[in-house]
């Protein structure tokens, strides 16, 4: 999924099923420390992180639970496709974001990872959780659209 956009971006990954499961507050960039064999597997385009969200792990935000495929080439220098990875943020925004984490209980979810400039970096989110209702007024929303945009296809 490499996709170009105008701004110099590539998209690497989405994860799209972040926006059906949660209400995004607030969108920041980060960078983030990779080994080179997972970079390598980044540029093939072999990672997911649907399932992964970010902690503080020892006053640091970590990305847990994001899979990038092992690479065949690495031998015996290669990762391990689990690992925790650390997220390059300033102080000042990691305290903000501890802050929101720990006072109104929201969750750092990764929405979509890309290259800028050659580096990686990873979009998160502040975001906080839906209710079961509220997925379903979004799949309602979503459906009565779709339907609305086939009735005015037809009546053209």
């Amino acid at each position: 999924m490499n996709k170009k956009t105008n701004s110099g971006l590539k998209i690497i990954c989405l994860n799209r099923k972040a926006s059906f499961n949660y209400f995004f507050e607030e969108l920041i960039e980060a960078g983030i420390v990779l080994k080179g064999s997972e970079i390598k597997s980044i540029r093939e385009g072999k990672i997911n992180i649907a399932d992964s969200y970010a902690v503080e792990k020892s006053g640091e935000i970590v990305l847990i639970n994001s899979h990038i495929s092992a690479f065949k080439q690495a031998s015996y220098s290669n990762h391990n496709p689990t690992d925790e990875r650390k997220l390059l943020l300033n102080r000042k925004e990691i305290n903000k974001l501890i802050g929101k984490m720990q006072r109104d209980g929201l969750t750092l979810v990764p929405t979509k990872m890309y290259f800028k400039k050659g580096k990686a970096k990873i979009e998160i989110a502040v975001a906080k959780g839906k209710k079961q209702f509220d997925k379903r007024a979004t799949k309602k929303n979503r459906d009565w659209n779709r339907e609305k945009a086939r009735h005015i296809r037809k009546s053209s």
